[in-house]
C-alpha cells in the first residue's frame, strides 16, 4: 500500500536560518575532510605517541563507562521511580557536568579530591590512593563529565515504561532486585544501550577536565584528545589526522544510534510483528494431555514447601483511606467489583496488593496476615487490564516467571507452566513473544502466569475489557473454568454486566470508595441500589422521593406507583426496557404513566432494538422493541413518539 505525504513548502524566513545553521555545523567537518593528509594519515595513526594515547582513551573510556553504569543506572532508577524530597536539587547536580566548562570541572575534581581537596588527603592517608596526575584520576574525570548522558537517557527510558510491569512481577513473587534485573532492565535496553553508547563517546573526547584535574602525562593521563592539543603545536597535519579518527568515532556512535535504539523493547516488537489473528485451542484429539503437576493440592508456599492450610485460603480485609469497607469470603468464592469511574475499584485492588498510599489494607488470606509485608511476599497474583506480558520473554518464560521467582527449579517450573498453558488451550503458543500474540491469547497467558504462581488472592483489573465479543466469550468460558478450581478468592473489576452474572458468586458495588450493595448475581440483579447499576444491567433507574403515593423524581417529573411508601422514603424506581411501550399517538387505557418524548437513539441489541427516548416531561428512558415493530411506527431519530408505563411493572428499591 502506498502512503502519500503532504509536502509542505516551508517560508523563507525559517528555511534560510536553518539552511545557515546547517552549513554552520557541517563547514568545519569539511575543513578536517579538506585538510586532512590521507597519503599520510596511516603513518600519522600509527606513530607512538598516537597508539599509546589511544589505548590510554580506551582505557580510560572503558573504565568510565563501567563506573558510570554503576553509580548511574540506580541514580537513574531513583529519579525515575522514587518521589522524594530534593529531586530537583539531585536531578540539576546531574545535569551540571552537562553545562559546566570542563576545565571548571577539573578544578572541581581537584578541589574535592585532591591531595589538598576535601576528600583527597583522607584517600592518601587511608588507603595510598592519589587520584591527580595519575590514570584513575583521568577515569574520574571523564566519569564526571560522561555519566550524565547516561543517567538522562535512561531515566527517560525508565519514565516511559508503564509501571504496571514492574508491579505485576512483584504480584507473582519477584523481589524489587529481581524485578530490576529481569524485568525493567530488559525492557529499557533501548535508552541504556543509547546512554552506553554516549557516554562512551563523550568520555572518549574529555579533554579539559582531564587535563586540569589529571595532568598531560604520556602513557599516564596523556589520552587522544590531549595529544591532538600537543600536534597542534608541532605537527598540525598530524593533530588533523587524528582529530578525523576522533570524529569517525562519533560519527559511527550516532549513525549507529539513529534510529535503532529508541522507545521499549514492546515498541520495536509492536512494530515489528505481524497482527495475529485470534487463533482456536487445539481439539481434544490433538491437545497434549494435562500433567498432573498444577494440580491445586500439591501447590508449593513461596518457600517451596507444601502448604499447611490444605490449599484453602479464606479472605478477610478490613480496607481504609480512600477506601472504606471490610470484606469477608470463603475459599473459591468470586467477587465483581461494580462502580462508576472514581468508585475505588483499582484503588481497592492495589491496596490489597499493597501498591497504593491512597487506602491502606488489613489483610488476612488463610491464617497468615500478610498486612506487613511487601508486595511480592503477599501471594497476591494481579493481572490488570492490558495482561502486562513482559514483551522481552514468550509466553513459557512468562507463565514460568512466578514460580522461578520462588525459586522453583527452572525444568520444573518450565513443566507447570507448560501444563498451565495446555489448560487454558495455548500451549501451542509456547514459545511466540506477546506481540505475536492475538488479544485473546494474550489475556490467557496471563491468566496462566497468574494461576501458575500459586496465589492464595487472584485480582484480575477488566481482564476481558479489550476483547472483541467472540473472543470474550471464549476466555470468559476458560475463565469461569479454572476459577471453578481456585483455592483462593478472586475479586474481578468489570463493567460488563454478563461477566458480573456469568462468573461472579457475589457482586460488590462500590460508591465512593464504600460498599454500596454486596450480595448474590441475582439480588443485585432485581433489587440494585445504584442507578449506575441498574443501567449497566440494561435498565431504567429514576431515583426520588415518595410523595403523595408516588414517587417525586430527582431528575423532574412524577411517577405513580403500585406500591405504596411513607412519605420522605428515598427509593429507586427500576424500569426494565421491555416494560415500556412505545406509541405514535398518545395512548389510551390502563397506563398511569405516560409522557411525550423525542427519539434520540436507536441502536441494536441482538435480534432487538433499544430506542433512546428523550422527554421534556421525565428522564431519559429505553425501551427495548422488536424491528418490526420499529418499521411499523416508522422510529427515526428525530421522531416524536408516546412512551407509556404500567404502575405494576416499576419495581422499588428503598435507599
Amino acid at each position: 500500500m502506498s502512503r502519500f505525504r503532504t509536502r509542505t513548502r516551508p517560508p523563507v524566513a525559517l528555511a534560510l536560518p536553518a539552511l545557515l545553521a546547517v552549513a554552520f555545523l557541517l563547514l568545519p567537518l569539511i575543513g578536517i575532510l579538506s585538510r586532512t593528509q590521507w597519503s599520510e594519515l596511516g603513518e600519522h595513526l600509527t606513530s607512538p605517541g598516537v597508539v599509546e594515547a589511544l589505548r590510554l582513551s580506551t582505557v580510560v573510556s572503558l573504565w568510565a563507562l563501567g563506573l558510570s553504569l554503576v553509580l548511574g543506572v540506580p541514580l537513574a532508577w531513583l529519579l525515575a521511580r522514587v518521589p522524594f524530597k530534593g529531586k530537583a536539587l539531585v536531578r540539576s547536580l546531574v545535569l551540571l557536568p552537562m553545562v559546566l566548562p570542563p576545565t571548571v570541572g577539573g578544578v572541581a575534581l581537584l578541589l574535592g579530591f585532591g591531595r589538598r581537596g576535601l576528600l583527597g588527603p583522607w584517600l592518601e592517608d587511608t588507603f595510598g590512593i592519589t587520584l591527580p596526575f595519575h590514570t584513575s584520576g583521568a577515569v574520574l574525570a571523564a566519569t564526571f563529565v560522561a555519566m550524565p548522558f547516561l543517567v538522562i537517557s535512561l531515566e527517560g527510558a525508565l519514565g516511559g515504561l508503564k509501571q504496571s510491569y514492574e508491579e505485576t512481577a512483584a504480584s507473582l513473587g519477584a523481589s524489587p532486585v529481581r524485578v530490576f534485573f529481569t524485568v525493567t532492565l530488559p525492557m529499557v535496553a533501548p535508552g541504556l544501550i543509547a546512554g552506553a553508547a554516549l557516554t562512551w563517546a563523550r568520555a572518549l573526547g574529555e579533554f579539559g577536565a582531564t587535563i586540569t584535574f589529571a595532568g598531560n602525562l604520556p602513557g599516564t593521563t596523556q589520552t587522544l584528545p590531549l595529544q591532538v592539543y600537543l600536534l597542534l603545536q608541532d605537527q598540525p597535519e598530524a593533530a588533523t589526522s587524528v582529530s578525523l579518527l576522533l570524529l569517525a568515532i562519533a560519527m559511527g556512535v550516532l549513525i549507529a544510534l539513529r534510529g535503532r535504539w529508541t522507545g521499549t523493547p514492546a515498541d520495536r516488537k509492536a512494530a515489528e510483528a505481524p497482527p495475529v489473528a485470534e487463533e482456536p485451542a487445539p481439539t481434544a484429539s490433538a491437545a497434549p494431555a494435562e500433567p498432573a503437576a498444577p494440580a491445586e493440592p500439591a501447590a508449593p508456599d513461596a518457600s517451596g514447601a507444601a502448604p499447611r492450610d490444605g490449599g484453602r485460603w479464606p479472605l478477610h480485609a478490613a480496607v481504609t483511606g480512600f477506601n472504606r469497607l471490610t470484606l469477608d469470603a470463603e475459599p473459591g468464592t468470586t467477587i465483581a467489583v461494580v462502580g462508576e469511574n472514581g468508585a475505588g475499584k483499582t484503588t481497592l485492588l492495589r491496596a490489597l496488593l499493597g501498591l497504593t498510599p491512597r487506602a491502606h489494607a488489613e489483610l488476612r488470606l488463610g491464617d497468615t496476615d500478610v498486612t506487613a509485608l511487601p508486595p511480592h511476599k503477599r501471594q497476591v497474583a494481579w493481572v490488570p487490564q492490558d495482561g502486562a506480558l513482559f514483551p522481552h520473554l514468550s509466553a513459557l518464560a512468562n507463565t514460568a516467571y512466578g514460580l522461578r521467582a520462588r525459586r522453583v527449579p527452572r525444568a520444573e517450573a518450565r513443566a507447570q507452566a507448560r501444563a498451565w498453558l495446555d489448560r487454558l488451550g495455548v500451549g501451542h503458543l509456547a514459545h511466540r513473544k506477546p506481540a505475536q500474540l492475538s488479544g485473546g491469547q494474550a489475556q490467557r497467558v496471563a491468566l496462566a502466569r497468574a494461576l501458575a504462581a500459586r496465589p492464595r488472592l487472584l485480582l484480575l483489573d477488566e481482564p476481558l475489557a479489550s476483547l472483541d465479543q467472540t473472543t470474550r466469550a471464549r476466555v470468559r468460558h476458560t475463565l469461569r473454568t479454572h476459577l471453578a478450581e481456585f483455592g483462593g478468592v478472586c475479586l474481578i473489576v468489570t463493567h460488563d454486566p454478563v461477566e458480573a452474572v456469568s462468573l461472579a458468586d457475589r457482586v460488590l458495588v462500590l460508591a465512593d470508595g464504600q460498599t454500596l450493595q454486596d450480595a448474590p448475581p441475582v439480588e443485585v440483579a432485581r433489587h440494585p441500589r445504584s442507578p449506575w447499576v441498574a443501567r449497566m444491567l440494561g435498565r431504567n433507574a429514576w431515583q426520588g422521593t415518595a410523595s403523595d403515593g408516588g414517587l417525586a423524581l430527582a431528575a423532574g417529573g412524577r411517577l405513580v406507583l403500585a406500591e405504596e411508601l411513607p412519605d420522605g422514603v428515598p427509593a429507586l424506581a427500576i424500569i426494565a426496557p421491555e416494560a415500556v411501550s412505545v406509541h405514535r399517538e398518545r395512548p389510551a387505557g390502563s397506563p398511569r404513566n405516560v409522557w411525550p418524548g423525542t427519539v434520540r437513539e436507536i441502536t441494536a441489541l441482538g435480534s432487538r432494538l433499544r430506542v433512546l427516548i428523550g422527554s421534556a416531561e421525565a428522564p431519559d428512558l429505553v425501551a427495548e422493541i422488536t424491528p418490526d415493530a420499529a418499521a411499523e411506527l416508522g422510529l427515526a431519530d428525530g421522531v416524536r413518539v408516546w412512551t407509556s408505563v404500567k404502575a405494576t411493572e416499576i419495581t422499588l428499591v428503598r435507599l
